[in-house]
């Protein structure tokens, strides 16, 4: 019978080529882990992996079976929520992923719209990194991802099958600290000599995708630094606040601050960048609640 931790062994030796590395990464010794692929092998009755090469190098047959691996993986991990989905079929309880600055600023708001409109169940939220709400989605953990998009920088879920409607409108910001008189503390292309201190997202964040794709070649070419890096929109605002430096953060979640002069603008206009806010569904019925609220957040726009 086919184990599947053989599969998870198959992918990390396929991508090291290194026995021994591969054995450290899935935290056991080298000769049980040559067993857990050679019982693989002996299973399908055929070599994966020709090791008279260093690195070891996929066989034909290997090459082939990468592909039946992660296909099988990926179906074992969209399981649990697919069976979710089954049993939940007549559930009224709604399951969104949010990125954080979305849960905390524009959903709370678009719900109480939503609810003037439609009855809504109750709502099971996560809020979490763009990177963990494409997760959940594509293992059916939750129906439905609300997260900022723009046409420049096209994330997982704007790819087939997947489907998606515009929610409402936002935009990225540059901002810093604003002084007494109602000015940045510092100032993409000003006057001030020296690196202009940035508080960026990394690789790996949503927002920070959209910034590197929209001004990220016009911003490596200005004289700046990276002075601070985090995942979150509201730590980067902290650290704004705190004069640290200039964050491109959504405009749903500092408009209270520039109109309070805790924070000023500190670039020109085109240094803005337009964003929309989009709901993602799995294509696939979702039971009556959800498809309820589907056609309720469509026909809102």
């Amino acid at each position: 019978m086919l184990n599947l931790v053989w599969l998870e062994d198959f992918r990390t030796l396929a991508a090291t080529g290194n026995f021994s590395r591969a054995a450290e990464e899935r935290h056991t010794t080298q000769p049980a882990f040559s067993r857990r692929i050679r019982a693989l092998e002996e299973w399908l009755g055929a070599d994966l992996f020709d090791r008279s090469t260093q690195p070891a190098r996929l066989t034909e047959v290997g090459e082939w079976f990468r592909a039946v691996a992660d296909d099988l993986l990926l179906r074992v991990a969209r399981v649990q929520g697919e069976a979710r989905m089954v049993a939940e079929a007549s559930s009224v309880t709604l399951r969104i992923a949010a990125t954080h600055a979305l849960s905390f600023t524009f959903l709370p708001r678009w719900l109480r719209d939503l609810e003037s409109r439609t009855t809504l169940g109750p709502v099971q939220l996560v809020s979490d990194v763009l990177q963990r709400c494409e997760s959940l989605m594509r293992q059916s953990q939750v129906q439905f991802v609300l997260s900022h998009a723009h046409s420049q920088a096209r994330g997982e879920l704007d790819a087939d099958p997947y489907l998606s409607i515009p929610v409402g409108q936002d935009q990225l910001v540059p901002v810093a600290q604003a002084d007494s008189d109602g000015s940045p503390r510092y100032r993409i292309g000003g006057r001030d000599t020296g690196q202009v201190p940035v508080l960026q997202y990394p690789e790996e964040s949503g927002l920070g995708r959209i910034v590197r794709a929209v001004v990220g070649r016009r911003l490596d070419a200005m004289p700046v630094r990276v002075a601070f890096t985090a995942h979150l929109a509201s730590v980067l605002r902290t650290m704004a606040l705190d004069g640290r430096g200039i964050a491109w953060l959504p405009l749903t979640l500092v408009q209270e601050d520039l109109a309070a002069n805790r924070l000023a603008v500190a670039a020109a206009d085109d240094w803005k960048i337009p964003l929309e806010i989009r709901l993602y569904r799995d294509p696939r019925p979702a039971g009556k609640a959800a498809e309820s609220f589907w056609q309720s957040a469509n026909s809102g726009h």
